[in-house]
């Protein structure tokens, strides 16, 4: 590596005295972010995985079933690994033990073609070398060929310490030293190093929930690794430990990722493909001839459609993460798209003339894993965020698009109903993503609707703060008249609807924005819909449902928390969604003096169901008090008069309301779904085993 030592503003002063060359780890130290990124915490966590990556690469070969990684409490890191054991023997070419070769050398190791390997982690050979340069210490202890081999370093240089810790008296030495015998089938690797702070800047530290995020994911990849995790920067308390293993891998790990309920299983591709490579290769006079090298890629995808909006793909390659993609997320996301698109059509869910899905629509509520594994995979930095392999992109697209499409054309009863779900939910986000692409035509044009504001049926309030302000959705025109006058008009809004909305559960999003109650309820709580809908948006701080107290009002309600449980989900996480509870019965007494300034409801008693008047009455004559008979049962909330509609259901000082849980709404949508869905059988079964339970008597002749 060639550097300028000086400043030089005169070229006639500009020679070859002016040039350094920093030789081996010196590079590193020079210009550590070149290899890890920064020197802050998250550059410090890149040293620490390019150790544990190693002991990775033992287990993607089968030569490791356990990692240990301990974070000590005097800021050094320990990693621990049954694996091979790096060689112990002399290299021949440089004369140095395999140990020392692989710690002191940039670019030495098991993974340039010499067969060790057959797909891993590290590539370019810098990681365990790049830790060491940027290490006060580092220990490591090789157990290989029945002896426990040692070796330290500080920063960078081979020696021995005088005593424990990085500050010891160090003394420069090259060479292993063996310290114990061990069994001849015992193997594996310690590594304990801390980094050194004339690097690292001094707030850097290790975060212990990104470890374990990491080791779980490197678990999940990795089906019977066991990765154990000990903190013991505790302050005096016991110890943190976890230990992760899973035996389902990436299907296992994509059902833990996903965030919704599934609209299919988890379906799980393997395959492999191969290619060819013009690569360098070193021949025996020292010489790099490009060679044309037959490669295997591995192709591994797990997937699942959920009911929600929000995509989750986690790539990865040889179990190291690329977050930004890459060649693999491209051929995976190619043969989706292109897969999708045909079987929609063979499926009529797309016309001739209908534009074909895009990506967005085909990866909404997918959670997916893609992994590959190849020997020597070209990545853009030694930070390894992006794959460049190509050929990446032509296999993994081969492979996806053929398990895929047997999934999506299968016969096999359940595999076809989960086949025909998926390409519904595609077919209805290209539907949404078109209405809403539509809609925002239209404000542009600013037509009538946009133009209009608000609906004219609604009738507002003067508030515009959340914290009071209450939106009525009210059922009919005649119960709108009574709670226009019932109503404190300086906080409470009121929109009718008529009758029943559109049953929102088997509807299509373009379906429910043609309605006009369902557009109108959207557009008064004026915070969109689904994937776009924003609480804070919201014109009210709370939405009540004030509907009839019979079976006709409770199925509205329904119908409406339908709506709300798909479109406005987060009103309902919020608890801002509630039900009035209108009275069933009014008891008017017929002995209570009529005294000045007497309350309300000193002469008159409101039940809410069949069992509480029947308890009330008798309560009554228990007491000896008298009513009017027969006792007014209430058909509707247009029966009532504004006083008693305020008293028992809108006056906040006198009336009761159900605040609806998101559980509610599950449940609401679960009945839908059974009683109005799709699906015969199961509503016939329903019905069959209710109709035993029907008592016969209550049935009008």
């Amino acid at each position: 590596m060639t550097a300028l030592t000086a400043d030089v503003h005169d070229p006639e002063d500009y020679s070859a005295r002016h040039l350094s060359v920093l030789e081996g780890l010196e590079a590193v130290r020079k210009r550590p972010g070149m290899y890890i990124g920064s020197t802050d915490s998250r550059g410090l966590t890149h040293c620490m995985w390019e150790i544990i990556d190693n002991s990775v690469d033992e287990a993607l070969g089968g030569h490791c079933t356990r990692i240990d990684v301990v974070l000590h409490a005097d800021g050094s890191v320990e990693v621990r690994d049954n694996g091979r054991g790096i060689p112990v023997d002399v290299e021949p070419r440089s004369g140095l033990p395999g140990v020392e070769l692989v710690m002191t050398k940039l670019h030495a190791g098991g993974k340039f073609g010499s067969g060790s390997y057959t797909a891993s982690g590290g590539l370019h050979g810098v990681g365990a070398s790049v830790v060491n340069a940027l290490a006060m210490r580092l220990d490591i202890e090789v157990d290989r060929q029945g002896h426990t081999h040692a070796m330290s370093f500080k920063r960078g240089i081979p020696g021995t310490f005088a005593d424990k810790g990085p500050d010891a008296a160090f003394r420069p030495a090259s060479g292993l030293t063996q310290i114990r015998r061990v069994a001849k089938k015992v193997t594996g690797v310690r590594i304990r190093f801390w980094p050194d702070r004339q690097i690292f800047l001094k707030d850097a530290e290790l975060a212990r929930e990104s470890l374990l995020d990491r080791a779980r994911q490197t678990a999940f990849l990795i089906p019977g690794l066991t990765i154990a995790v000990r903190d013991e920067r505790t302050d005096g308390e016991a110890p943190y430990e976890e230990d992760f293993r899973f035996d389902g891998g990436i299907g296992e790990f994509c059902g833990y990722l996903a965030p919704d309920e599934p609209v299919a299983q988890v379906l799980h591709f393997q395959g492999e493909g191969q290619f060819t490579e013009t690569v360098p290769v070193l021949d025996d006079n020292g010489h790099m001839t490009p060679t044309d090298v037959d490669r295997r890629l591995d192709v591994d995808v797990a997937m699942r459609w959920g009911t929600g909006y929000e995509s989750t793909v986690r790539t990865f390659v040889n179990v190291i993460a690329t977050p930004k993609g890459g060649t693999h997320q491209a051929g995976f996301e190619r043969a989706l798209v292109r897969v999708v698109n045909d079987q929609l059509r063979a499926a009529k869910l797309l016309k001739a003339n209908d534009d074909p899905v895009v990506k967005e629509d085909v990866l909404e509520g997918l959670t997916a894993v893609v992994t590959v594994r190849l020997p020597e995979p070209q990545f853009e930095g030694q930070t390894k965020e992006i794959l460049g392999t190509s050929a990446a992109t032509r296999i993994v697209s081969q492979v996806v698009g053929k398990e895929l499409r047997a999934f999506l054309t299968s016969t096999k009863r359940g595999e076809k109903q989960q086949a025909r779900a998926v390409l519904e939910k595609v077919a209805n986000a290209a539907k949404a993503r078109l209405a809403a692409r539509q809609q925002r035509e239209t404000q542009r044009r600013k037509n009538a609707l946009e133009s209009s504001a608000l609906p004219a049926k609604l009738v507002d309030c003067r508030s515009e703060g959340l914290d009071r302000s209450e939106l009525f959705i009210v059922e009919g025109d005649s119960a709108l008249g009574t709670a226009k006058l019932a109503r404190d008009s300086e906080f409470q809004a009121l929109l009718p609807i008529r009758g029943k909305i559109l049953n929102v559960q088997k509807s299509s999003v373009a379906d429910m924005l043609k309605n006009a109650e369902c557009a109108a309820i959207l557009q008064v709580i004026g915070a969109g819909s689904g994937r776009s809908f924003d609480i804070d948006a919201a014109r009210y701080g709370r939405i009540i449902l004030m509907a009839d107290a019979d079976v006709d009002g409770a199925h509205i309600r329904t119908l409406l928390l339908t709506l709300i449980y798909r479109y406005m989900r987060p009103m309902l996480e919020a608890g801002r969604v509630y039900a009035a509870v209108p009275p069933l019965h009014r008891i008017e007494l017929t002995n209570v003096r009529k005294k000045r300034g007497a309350k309300p409801e000193d002469r008159y008693i409101y039940t809410y169901s069949d069992s509480e008047l029947r308890r009330t009455l008798l309560e009554l004559e228990k007491k000896g008090k008298s009513y009017k008979e027969p006792v007014q049962r209430y058909k509707g909330l247009g029966e009532m008069d504004a006083d008693q509609l305020a008293e028992t259901t809108m006056d906040p000082r006198f009336r009761t309301l159900r605040r609806i849980q998101v559980e509610h709404a599950d449940e609401a949508a679960k009945v839908f779904d059974l009683l109005m869905g799709n699906e015969v059988a199961p509503r016939r079964e329903f019905i069959a085993k209710g109709a035993q339970e029907l008592d016969l008597a209550r049935i009008d002749s």
